[in-house]
């Protein structure tokens, strides 16, 4: 059987893991409006950032791109990323380990 989990109930924050173990790691990132993530890489990973509430300002190796809800973004954890929330935000990322 699955189990399941409300997307809501996962309440840590900025980061709320999906998963107990790290491979593949899942992540609920929540930020109020205004708050940014310093810039980072995930090295050996594929990332998929999908938002599911709210707007995010998305800096993938200092070119910014703009998420409304429902976007996915892809790209490989090798780039320098920094998400800031244009107004409070949800996302559920994915990090793969990259072939």
């Amino acid at each position: 059987m699955p189990e399941i989990t409300a997307i809501d109930d996962l309440t840590e924050t900025p980061h709320a893991e999906v998963f107990t173990q790290r491979e593949p790691r899942a992540v609920r990132l929540e930020l109020d409006a205004g708050d940014e993530v310093p810039p980072h890489t995930h090295p050996g990973a594929n990332v998929v950032l999908h938002l599911l509430d709210g707007r995010l300002d998305l800096s993938l190796d200092g070119e910014t791109y703009e998420l409304a809800p429902g976007d996915v973004a892809r790209f490989s954890g090798e780039r320098e990323i920094s998400p800031q929330a244009v107004e409070a935000s949800t996302a559920l990322v994915v990090f793969a380990p990259a072939e």
